[in-house]
C-alpha cells in the first residue's frame, strides 16, 4: 500500500490536495503492531470494523471515549495567538 500510496503521491496529487491516504480495515488490530510498523507516518491508517452491532454498553463507553479523546486532542491545539485552546 506505500509503494501506491508514493506512487498517487508522485504522479496524481494536484497542486493544493493533501497527500493520499490509504485505509485499512480489519476485524481486530494490535495497537502495538501499528506503532511499531509507524504507519501513521506513511499515510496508512488501520481500523477496526464489526460485522455485529455491540451491546449497548459497549457502545456507549467507546463513544464516550472518542469523545473525551476528540475534547483532548481540541485542547491540545494551538490558538492562532499562539496560545492552547485550552488555555
Amino acid at each position: 500500500m506505500e509503494l501506491y500510496l508514493r506512487w498517487l503521491q508522485k504522479y496524481e496529487q494536484r497542486a493544493g490536495e493533501e497527500p493520499p491516504l490509504g485505509l485499512i480495515l480489519c476485524a481486530g488490530k494490535s495497537e502495538e503492531h501499528v506503532e511499531l510498523l509507524e504507519l501513521e507516518r506513511s499515510g496508512i491508517r488501520v481500523a477496526e470494523y464489526t460485522t455485529e452491532f455491540p451491546p449497548r454498553e459497549l457502545l456507549a463507553a467507546k463513544l464516550r471515549a472518542t469523545v473525551e479523546a476528540a475534547r483532548e486532542r481540541i485542547d491540545a491545539r494551538p490558538r492562532h495567538d499562539g496560545a492552547v485552546v485550552g488555555d
